[in-house]
Order: structure tokens, then sequence, then C-alpha cells
């Protein structure tokens, strides 16, 4: 059978302001800005370790996808993800479940839950495999 994906080129990510998602993407979780279009209200992002992108606008009139604040099931990896959930709420973040061990048939690893400024929220793990 062909493949029909054959990766995953960027996730997009429904926003309400600009400015307010600039400061949390840029200053609280320290990503690459690669690209700012104020005027469109748009922001690319390098997602560390992948050349995968995430990108993020504000949803025009009658565009299909989440409504801002609905995003959810992005996992970001950190080693430490206690450490980096600190790290979060020093910078201005908003940690929405505090980091919890998990224990998985094929092993353990820790979990925790962060949000945008609009309530996209984001996994945060240090889960290997």
């Amino acid at each position: 059978m062909a493949e029909v994906v054959t990766g995953l080129h960027a996730a997009t990510v429904h926003i309400r302001d600009i400015t307010k998602a600039r400061t949390f993407y840029r200053d609280v979780l320290g990503l690459k800005e690669l690209l700012v279009d104020e005027k469109a209200s748009r922001a690319v992002y390098a997602l560390p370790g992948t050349t995968t992108l995430l990108t993020m606008h504000v949803q025009g009139p009658g565009e299909g996808g989440r409504e801002p604040g609905t995003v959810s099931g992005l996992v970001f990896s950190h080693p430490d993800p206690t450490a980096a959930c600190a790290e979060i709420r020093r910078r201005g973040g908003t940690v929405t479940v505090e980091p919890t061990p998990v224990q998985t048939a094929i092993g353990s690893f820790v979990r925790a839950v962060i949000a945008d400024p609009d309530g996209n929220e984001f996994l945060l793990s240090n889960r290997t495999d």
C-alpha cells in the first residue's frame, strides 16, 4: 500500500491576539521565531530537534479548524518536565496540570499540561518511546 502521510510539516494553532501569542511562544517557551507578519496576525516558530514548524494566526471568518483555545493533544518534550514547568511559571506562563508520573505497560514517564494565553493546551512530557 502506498504511503499517504510521509511526515509532519507544521502544526497550526488559532489564536486571538498575535502580541500575546508571540510573547508566550517566543519568551515563555523560548521557541525561535522564524517569521512574523503582524498585519496578517501570523507567526511561525521552529520546534527544537525537528524540521516541523509551529504556526499560528488569528482565525478568519468562515475559516475551518479548531477555535482559539480548543487545541489540545500536541506534545512537547523536555527531559525534566518539573523543571520546565517551574521555568514556564517563572516566565509568566500557565501550567494547567502539574507534572505527574504516568505508568504504562511499556514504561513510565512524567507528563504536565501547559496553556497559551488563549487556553490552547499542550502536553509536556519526558517520554522517550
